[in-house]
């Protein structure tokens, strides 16, 4: 992977990229983690996509009645919405089941999208346990690297700072993973539409959810890491 050039940073360490792909693992994953730093693009005038690999339906959320796909569908339709995301690609891969998928399949899957949305930069989960111990996000956050390699699109992942990252885990016995602080590119963030997104998961925005004390740890930042740099024209820096 060359370092040779890297995504282009304003202050606020927000890439400044016209077209964002954001991929990730399941419906929810957009808002849950994604939420505030989509939001960020969309509020600098970047056009944003989402492209999700799975419907979600693995979930012990939502009641057994084998609905739940369709559910999960509509509320990451209603999400993107109130993130002004202009684009949603939801493909049917089984929930749970990425990491057992061939990883050249996915990528191309992710550069066949990046190619219809005209992406310059791709948006993702960092891959260090996919940030909260799920196999699904770290496959799906290796795929769209693959691909961003490939295509010479650069790759920054969504991080946690490691002393997050560590409450989380004392306080709930979940997986999450984090960086030194060092290592890290801090944006400022609004929660107000990432909330209301939040609240579109209504099948899995539950109270009690690790995800609220995320936030409160979090407050009004996020954090980037840079994972594939910038290898040829197809990534803008405009």
């Amino acid at each position: 992977m060359t370092r040779a050039s890297v995504p282009a940073l304003r202050g606020d360490g927000l890439p400044a990229w016209r077209r964002v792909l954001a991929v990730v693992a399941h419906p929810d994953d957009e808002s849950f983690g994604l939420g505030a730093l989509l939001d960020a693009f969309v509020r600098s005038g970047a056009e944003v996509s989402v492209l999700c690999l799975t419907h979600g339906e693995a979930s012990t959320l939502g009641g057994p009645d084998g609905g739940l796909a369709a559910v999960r569908e509509g509320e990451l339709r209603a999400a993107a919405e109130v993130l002004g995301i202009r684009h949603t690609a939801l493909r049917d891969h089984p929930d749970g089941g990425l990491a057992s998928l061939d990883r050249l399949r996915l990528a191309e899957e992710v550069a066949q999208e990046a190619g219809r949305t005209r992406a310059e930069g791709l948006l993702v989960f960092d891959p260090l346990a996919g940030v909260t111990g799920h196999p699904d996000h770290e496959a799906a956050s290796r795929a769209a690297m693959l691909a961003g390699e490939e295509r010479g699109l650069p790759v920054v992942g969504w991080a946690l700072p490691e002393a997050v990252a560590a409450a989380l885990r004392a306080e709930t016995g979940a997986g999450f993973a984090g960086h030194p602080l060092e290592n890290l590119h801090a944006v400022e963030v609004d929660r107000t539409r990432q909330l209301a997104a939040v609240r579109c998961h209504a099948s899995q925005a539950v109270p009690g959810s690790v995800l609220w004390r995320r936030l409160e740890l979090l407050g009004d930042a996020e954090y980037l890491r840079r994972l594939v740099a910038s290898t040829g024209p197809a990534a803008g820096t405009a």
